[in-house]
């Protein structure tokens, strides 16, 4: 009897386990199952290239149409998976349909945090997580419209970026104290501000939202402070939650996430996850993390897709994310959460540096802005649980080569 290996889900992390499955030599029948119109394609673009018009969906997509056809991956998409039944282990469809499987893999991703105030339902307020989302907001992203951004995130701030370069007016307004308050670092997030307000870009901290006015259309935000501020449109960016509703109504262990081993596998020895929407185990960094990062969707699908063919190696890699804005590239390897010194490489306003983290004289995370020869070697000394010396860290006259090199040795 053919093994059948069913995924719900179809972005990323599913796409990915697909082509390793494949490529390590698994014969068996694989049905994938997506909500969306589309094969698997890259998010990263969406806020970026893809809003400002610069690529097509084709372009996205991880893989394209013929190589499923090719592999014999039965593709179901417009579909959901609304229901698994681990007893008879089936996966009962929002078509009326069921499937049977011998292994699932959840890979049902997250979805926007959503606001509930007054007007949220206004034409012109927007979510931006999808390719259609992006759809809907291209008709108000036009040169000269005034827009709101709510939240000054990675994908508020990348928004923010296109959105004044192609001639828009740009008020963000965020409710901590500074931008990119997730990131920890509030040398990186002093630049990104200094950055975005020279490109014209109005950021407003300390400020909430308590409504979108308008009638039919939005007219304007609401700040917390009782001031309306003109927008033609607002996008909203306050942050994700992992869809976990099937997984917990299945009975599966849930807790910030699906909640799976090294391996990926769930309390259900025939169900794996993967992704956004999992909790998993970090050996290198001592706890468990839920992590919102294509690096991460690709290396659990990888790691799960092994585990599928019988050859279980552990997941155990040290995170890291990017960020596109303007001309520069933000890129992040491990995490800033636990640290009592940081060390400034370079000069922000060479818009080149480099920002070490270290938590009693260890190696932790380091955030690199258009420095990627420090963000490449970093993620093997923190994994390596380098001790550099700050000393020479902040010292750009010493290659970082060298320095990486001599705590490698």
């Amino acid at each position: 009897m053919q093994n059948t290996v069913v995924i719900a889900g179809a972005g990323h992390a599913a796409g990915q386990t697909i082509v390793s499955l494949r490529q390590g030599g698994f014969a068996g029948r694989i049905v994938m199952v997506g909500e969306e119109p589309y094969l698997p394609y890259q998010r990263p673009p969406l806020s970026k290239k893809f809003l400002a018009g610069e690529l097509d969906v084709p372009r996205l997509l991880l893989r394209q149409e013929k190589f499923y056809a090719e592999h014999g991956v039965d593709v179901l998409l417009n579909t959901r998976v609304l229901r698994v039944q681990p007893g008879s282990r089936t996966a009962e469809l929002s078509t009326g349909e069921s499937l049977t499987y011998d292994k699932l893999v959840l890979a049902t991703g997250s979805r926007v945090r959503e606001v509930a105030l007054p007007g949220h339902g206004l034409a012109g307020v927007h979510y931006l997580r999808t390719v259609d989302d992006v759809e809907r907001i291209r008709p108000d992203f036009r040169p000269g419209a005034s827009l709101v951004i709510v939240g000054a995130g990675y994908i508020g701030l990348e928004v923010a970026a296109v959105a004044i370069s192609q001639g828009l007016k740009v008020t963000v307004v965020e409710m901590a104290d500074r931008v990119m308050a997730r990131v920890d670092a509030p040398q990186i997030s002093a630049f990104m501000a200094r950055v975005h307000r020279a490109a014209g870009v109005e950021i407003r901290c300390n400020l909430g939202v308590q409504a979108f006015a308008g009638e039919t259309r939005l007219r304007g935000v609401v700040g917390s402070d009782g001031v309306e501020m003109p927008a033609d449109l607002a996008i909203v960016g306050i942050g994700i939650l992992p869809n976990v509703e099937l997984a917990a109504d299945a009975g599966l262990v849930c807790d910030n996430g699906i909640m799976v081993d090294e391996y990926c596998r769930t309390s259900d020895p025939d169900i794996l996850a993967v992704g956004d929407c999992t909790n998993h185990p970090n050996p290198l960094l001592g706890r468990r993390l839920r992590l919102e990062s294509v690096h991460n969707a690709q290396e659990q699908a990888k790691t799960a897709a092994l585990t599928l063919l019988g050859r279980l190696e552990p997941y155990a890699q040290i995170p890291w994310f990017w960020s596109d804005q303007y001309d520069l590239k933000l890129q992040i390897v491990g995490l800033s959460s636990a640290t009592d010194q940081a060390v400034v490489r370079g000069d922000p306003e060479s818009r080149s540096f480099a920002v070490f983290f270290l938590n009693a004289g260890r190696l932790t995370a380091v955030y690199a802005i258009n420095s990627p020869r420090e963000f490449m070697l970093s993620k093997k000394l923190i994994g390596l649980g380098a001790r550099p010396d700050p000393a020479l860290l902040g010292d750009t006259a010493v290659p970082f080569k060298d320095i990486a090199a001599a705590l490698e040795a």
